[in-house]
């Protein structure tokens, strides 16, 4: 299962991290968001003990969406040892973030 990252425990998941991280912005209200989340949960399992993935709830975590700049949900980010090294807005196939996160394994 994705991990549920705020704006508490950010530094700790994935700042620190010395795994990848594919971190996903999103909000209950957004229809593309709904779309992209079963995807993030199957990436969780595909990826689990190789790569850390998350999710950050824009309506209640306003310091982390507000530090990356994200402005459009879904927002994907992709980090490796704390720095964004990737991006994707917007609702893609599974096969792009698959791909994307494979790269920096």
């Amino acid at each position: 299962m994705a991990l549920e990252i705020t704006d508490a425990n950010f530094e700790e998941l994935v700042a620190k991290s010395d795994k990848p991280v594919l971190l996903d912005f999103w909000a209950e209200w957004c229809g593309p968001c709904r779309m992209v989340g079963p995807v993030v949960e199957e990436l969780a399992k595909d990826y689990e003990g190789k790569a850390v993935v998350g999710k950050v709830n824009v309506d209640f975590n306003a310091n982390v969406s507000a530090q990356f700049g994200v402005r459009n949900i879904p927002t994907i980010l992709f980090f490796k040892g704390g720095q964004v090294v990737d991006k994707q807005v917007g609702a893609v196939p599974k096969s792009v973030l698959d791909a994307k996160l494979k790269a920096l394994l």
